[in-house]
């Protein structure tokens, strides 16, 4: 699950990850960003929907982007509001986002998959 300040940004996000990851069974995926009313910023209420959307019982990996989204999950975390198991994982948003959902669309449990999201910060460009 990907959460953002920009719902533009989070569905584009998703999409690219879901692209990368066809081609077999794909992973439930949902975006969370931006407020009710459309503009730039973090709704508690975006993230539980999206939440409950993806759950399928086995926990849900949680990717933020910065600032109040982070601070928004883990305070829905402590507070026990997120589908049991559910965790945010420490991972670039783009990158750990694609490593993410082909690694759980791949059939990998949730601390696989938050594993290989978290190396994402090891690819190296240059």
């Amino acid at each position: 699950m990907l959460v953002s300040h920009s719902a533009q940004v989070a569905e584009a996000v998703a999409e690219l990850a879901r692209g990368l990851a066809a081609g077999g069974p794909m992973a439930a995926v949902a975006a969370a960003g931006g407020t009710a009313e459309g503009g730039l910023g973090t709704s508690a209420e975006r993230i539980l929907a999206a939440a409950r959307e993806v759950d399928r019982g086995a926990g849900v990996a949680l990717l933020a982007d910065l600032g109040s989204s982070v601070l928004t999950v883990k305070s829905l975390l402590a507070e026990g509001e997120l589908p049991p198991g559910s965790r945010l994982v420490d991972a670039p948003f783009l990158e750990g986002a694609v490593a993410a959902v082909v690694t759980a669309s791949a059939g990998a449990p949730l601390p696989m998959v938050e594993t290989t999201a978290n190396e994402a910060y090891a690819y190296r460009k240059a």
